[in-house]
């Protein structure tokens, strides 16, 4: 059965639209045919109340006696074609049917008794065996008697007979022409849902699962009308292509950053355990004891540097795997007035300005003072190492945050966008003492766990870095 039952949308839109018109088409015709047939009942009521006066107007009027008849057994005679006359005294009943030659044809005994059954007053319809149906009246003319007139339904019967057989081809032919015209626009209405369907599948035949994605295909734009349900569907099909296009874009962007910070990361390890195997070997060669001091030393140094390299890597994973930082009150304006003096003392060639308020109120956050306390460390770092002597430095405390400014040669311009990249560094083949790359990328981090964000504008002689705090719940 269910093989039966049509699957597409084409075939159950046309199916349910041949069936609409099939029912409309039987409904309409039940209605016409029944009106019509008590229309024509309502007619032949009339003639016959017609001929029922008629026929008790001439109670007592002998009829000539024919071959058919037995004489004087007929009283009264109509000589309309098709008319039942029947007289019932008391005890007996007597009559004829005329035909359509005019001759009169005696009613047997099983006619009478059907007619002697009519009621007095209203018309009712009564099988007279080979006579046929027919619409009978009684009267009561007044001498005793009780006289009953019909008239047949034949014509009735065949003109609605007529009708329905016209109504059944007619609605036939309706149903063939639904189900040819509602195929051919059926199909031309969902002609749309075709050719998204196509682009469907057209990136569904797209590889996916490596390398960068371009999602090319895409529903044209005049199927994608919001006024039509073939054009919400392809604007919706639009919407979530390029919504995976950018995911994929964004999974490969991540895949090669990770590539890139798997290489620089083993690239930063590799040169100081490198520098660590050679000093090793000189002194082992060697044996002398100045040597040995040297290459302690140095092994020293290089050990420090892959501390704070590993450290800051775990920073940033612990960042990336969502550990919550500690959250406790922290006043903003000591921790950068602090940090704006150790600056002063480190890099005294350079000038460093500290803007407070205007109230003078100082400014309290909610968050880790050692993280936060380590990103304004970065970002002035960053200011003394990058910028020559004689550069001003300023740092601007703010009720959601600070800005770091300094007027110093700026970043270059391809680097603005990968600033807070990890690795990110202006000049790869500079001394290593610059710094791995790691300063900003951490800034970000942690002020990102902050509920908050950090935006770099940096043109020749203008650079700031502009830091947002968010509002975090203070600890209970």
């Amino acid at each position: 059965m269910r093989d039966l039952v049509p699957h597409s949308l084409t075939s159950r839109l046309v199916v349910t639209a041949v069936a609409l018109v099939a029912v409309v088409s039987l409904l309409v015709g039940a209605v016409t045919a029944v009106g019509m047939r008590a229309w024509l009942m309502d007619r032949l009521d009339d003639d016959v109340r017609a001929a029922t006066s008629r026929s008790a107007s001439m109670s007592g009027v002998s009829v000539p006696a024919t071959p058919a008849l037995p004489g004087g057994t007929v009283r009264r005679f109509i000589g309309q074609p098709g008319l039942v006359d029947a007289t019932f005294t008391d005890s007996a009943g007597q009559g004829f049917v005329v035909t359509d030659g005019g001759e009169l044809a005696l009613l047997g005994t099983d006619e009478l008794d059907a007619l002697r059954n009519v009621a007095h007053g209203g018309a009712e319809t009564v099988d007279l065996g080979d006579h046929g149906r027919y619409r009978v009246m009684s009267a009561r003319p007044g001498d005793g008697t009780r006289v009953i007139v019909g008239l047949p339904t034949r014509d009735v019967d065949d003109a609605t007979m007529s009708l329905v057989r016209w109504e059944l081809a007619l609605a036939l032919l309706g149903i063939v022409a639904a189900a040819m015209a509602g195929t051919a626009v059926v199909r031309r209405q969902l002609r749309p849902l075709t050719e998204v369907a196509a682009t469907a599948h057209a990136v569904s035949a797209i590889p996916l699962d490596e390398g960068e994605i371009a999602i090319t295909e895409r529903v044209p734009e005049r199927l994608t009308d919001p006024r039509t349900e073939a054009g919400q569907v392809g604007l919706a099909l639009n919407q979530l292509l390029a919504h995976v296009e950018s995911s994929l874009s964004a999974r490969h962007r991540s895949e090669q950053q990770v590539r890139q910070f798997v290489a620089d990361a083993s690239h930063e390890l590799r040169t100081p355990l490198t520098t660590i195997s050679g000093y090793t070997e000189l002194a082992r060669r060697r044996g002398d004891a100045e040597t040995a001091a040297v290459a302690l030393a140095k092994v020293e140094e290089e050990a420090g540097r892959m501390t704070t390299l590993v450290e800051d890597l775990l920073l940033l994973a612990r960042i990336d795997a969502g550990r919550p930082l500690a959250a406790e009150t922290v006043d903003l304006t000591r921790l950068l007035i602090e940090a704006v003096d150790d600056a002063r003392v480190v890099a005294p060639d350079h000038r460093w300005r500290i803007v407070l308020p205007a109230d003078g109120e100082p400014i309290e956050v909610i968050g880790d003072e050692h993280r936060l306390h380590q990103v304004v460390t970065n970002l002035l770092t960053n200011a003394r190492k990058y910028t020559p002597a004689g550069t001003t430095v300023t740092v601007t405390v703010r009720a959601d945050g600070f800005d770091v400014h300094d007027d110093g040669p700026g970043f270059p311009a391809d680097l603005v966008d990968t600033a807070f990249e990890r690795f990110t560094r202006g000049d790869a083949s500079r001394h290593r003492s610059d710094g791995i790359g790691l300063g900003l990328a951490l800034v970000q981090a942690i002020v990102s766990a902050h509920g908050g964000s950090v935006a770099l504008r940096s043109v020749p002689g203008d650079t700031r870095v502009t830091v947002v705090l968010g509002a975090l719940t203070a600890p209970a």
